[in-house]
């Protein structure tokens, strides 16, 4: 009897087997047709000073306004006593400096306080370096951190004395090791000595940056970025790059040199969004194209810099007067053209001269540079062309990027791709801020791209959620399932940039975004993990995968599955990667074809991303609400057979052995 119902057991198993096997999504892997190669700028960031991104964010400096050179030149500053503003001061594109007098009376005080960006974040027993340009003969400020809602008996967290000794301008430093942290102190300044002092450039940055550059970048946020292994680093925007007119475009210029010599310009994202406004939003150009060099250099990428054409930004301004005519343009293409001296150029020319002065004697080996942002209409491709002629005649090596417009088709679209065909540029930027259905839509985007025209940069692209414009949990699965369309055409797309990259939660005017940070703390959004999982498991070449003959792309039949698979020549390794869209789990099975008999898989790892909750988010009290997990995963006789959750991004690798 027990041996009967043994095999009745059995069979029953057997037949669930084969019923399940029948359900199952069956996908067939070509392991012996290795593909297109994957660029290594396939995944990468891209940068713009938005949402607080440089000053406020990566930028480490925690002084606002540290030049008094702000239109409203005490804008972040609290000033008290005997305090007169000057305008011939020692640095000749940042005039303007703060002359602290004798107030008149022994209990009175001259002083001035900086507020930070939000505050001023500091951590306990941490380093951080105080700096000023100073004149005085004999005389003494305190310089302070203090907690101004502190109940205690002071404000102070701590304080330094320096003395100001030199009737010519000269840098003083001082370090401060604060007690206990802090998210929101300020910085002030007392003078202590009877007659004056003057005071220019007043900064206070961490010691331990990133990499511990004075002048530096803020450490936890710059490992986000390096966290991803990025292949190509996009910068300095964005909009920001054309401007709201052309005075207050980003001039690439004025972003190198002495840091103390940079001069402030306008961020035109501080008055864009009336409903969230920040008027005292602007740039000091202290990261600037130098520190961004040098950051794509720290991360691994190639640098990817984008310049102004001639045009300020075509959604402010209606008018051709606000444009530069095309017969104007000598000094934007020349822009152009140092650009790539600086950064390649020998010790011997002017701009190499000047980046070797600033540290760097060796090239930073610049393949790729951009040529307008989200340009449209006829206007774009008669001013890209001169640009495309100097610097074809100039570097016949480097690789021009063009632009499709804001929008990721329609009409403007339409028309500029055949007009970047026509000027042969190398790379189209597209961009598309889209809504889910616009993702679930798109896995075959690329299918049916010309394969030998030029290639695409997927340079701004986001999943916005209907109503939920955050960071949440469904937003990013549906990238992933767009991204194994973009790897599955890696002939044709050789780049991807998600954006926006940063923003802190205080200062934002745009998400979703990639990592959110206050003035201590940052988290990893949901897409970041995603960015993270493609970046690390990119492969070396595309390897065929297909259901029924056909692409996994979220067709019709094919319940909501995308899928792709690149084999990745170094760790010898097939990375098999698969986004469930849909509400119900699904039977997988992965057939790997094509290998020899004395070719195996070894045991292999899978990677998933998912969360119970389509709206979770990661947030800073909550970083690791939804993180990748790993375990093992068995391969028996070159096939998978398995399950993918419902709403699920999985990463299979397994080793041929």
């Amino acid at each position: 009897m027990n041996k009967h119902l043994a095999f009745l057991s059995a069979l029953a198993l057997s037949a669930g087997m084969n019923l399940n096997a029948q359900n199952a999504n069956n996908m067939v892997i070509q392991a012996n047709k290795i593909g297109a190669e994957i660029q290594p700028t396939m995944y990468g960031h891209f940068f713009e000073d938005i949402n607080y991104g440089a000053d406020g964010g990566l930028y480490a400096e925690l002084v606002k306004n540290r030049s008094f050179d702000f239109p409203q030149n005490f804008m972040g500053w609290d000033i008290f006593g005997k305090v007169t503003l000057q305008n011939d001061g020692p640095f000749e594109r940042n005039p303007h400096y703060v002359r602290l007098s004798d107030p008149g009376h022994a209990h009175k005080r001259t002083g001035i306080e900086n507020e930070g960006f939000f505050g001023i974040g500091i951590k306990a027993n941490e380093k951080y370096r105080f700096t000023v340009w100073a004149r005085g003969e004999n005389q003494k400020i305190k310089v302070e951190l203090i907690n101004n809602a502190s109940m205690g008996e002071t404000q102070v967290i701590t304080s330094q004395d320096v003395a100001i000794n030199s009737k010519e301008w000269k840098k003083y430093e001082v370090i401060l090791t604060p007690g206990e942290t802090q998210a929101k102190a300020h910085l002030r300044i007392f003078l202590a000595s009877p007659g004056s002092v003057d005071l220019e450039h007043v900064s206070l940055f961490p010691v331990d940056t990133w990499k511990g550059r004075e002048n530096g970048l803020r450490k936890d946020l710059v490992q986000a970025l390096a966290d991803t292994k990025p292949g190509v680093f996009r910068f300095p925007g964005g909009c920001i790059v054309e401007g709201t007119d052309l005075a207050t475009r980003y001039n690439w210029k004025n972003s190198v040199g002495p840091v103390e010599n940079r001069p402030i310009n306008e961020n035109r994202w501080h008055y864009t969004f009336p409903h969230r406004f920040y008027p005292d939003y602007f740039q000091t150009y202290g990261m600037g194209f130098y520190e961004l060099f040098l950051l794509a250099e720290d991360m691994g990428a190639e640098p990817l810099p984008v310049l102004n054409c001639g045009l300020s930004c075509q959604y402010q301004n209606d008018d051709p007067k606000a444009h530069v005519p095309v017969d104007q343009l000598d000094s934007y293409i020349q822009d152009a053209l140092d650009l790539i001296e600086f950064a390649n150029g020998d010790t011997n020319t002017k701009w190499g001269k000047l980046r070797a002065d600033m540290g760097h004697p060796a090239p930073f080996n610049l393949k790729f540079i951009g040529i307008g942002n989200e340009q449209w209409g006829p206007e774009y491709p008669e001013r890209l062309k001169l640009f495309v002629e100097a610097i074809r005649k100039a570097y016949p090596d480097m690789k021009i990027i063009g632009s499709s417009g804001p929008q990721s088709e329609g009409e403007d679209f339409d028309y500029l791709w055949p007009e970047m065909k026509k000027l042969k540029v190398d790379l189209v930027d597209e961009h598309f801020y889209r809504p889910e259905s616009w993702f679930l839509k798109s896995g075959n985007r690329y299918d049916n791209y010309d394969r030998k025209g030029p290639k695409v940069f997927a340079g701004e692209y986001a999943c916005h959620g209907d109503g939920k414009k955050w960071n949440h949990f469904h937003a990013s699965l549906l990238e992933a399932a767009f991204l194994t369309g973009v790897e599955r055409n890696a002939d044709v797309v050789h780049m991807a940039t998600y954006a926006p990259l940063l923003a802190h939660v205080e200062g934002w005017q745009w998400r979703p975004d990639l990592i959110w940070f206050d003035n201590l703390r940052s988290v990893r959004s949901c897409s970041w993990y995603v960015q993270s999982l493609y970046g690390h498991n990119k492969g070396t070449n595309v390897v065929p995968l297909t259901m029924n003959k056909q692409a996994v792309s979220g067709q019709e039949g094919q319940n909501g599955l995308f899928a792709s698979a690149v084999w990745d020549e170094p760790t010898q390794t097939y990375i098999v990667k698969i986004a469930n869209t849909s509400d119900k789990a699904q039977a997988i099975n992965l057939e790997f074809k094509g290998l020899k008999k004395s070719e195996k898989l070894g045991e292999g790892k899978l990677i998933t991303l998912h969360s119970d909750n389509l709206d979770a988010e990661n947030t800073l009290d909550n970083p690791n609400a939804i993180v990748p997990k790993e375990s093992a995963v068995n391969i028996e006789g070159n096939t998978l057979n398995t399950e993918i959750g419902a709403m699920t991004f999985a990463v299979y690798k397994f080793k041929k052995l």
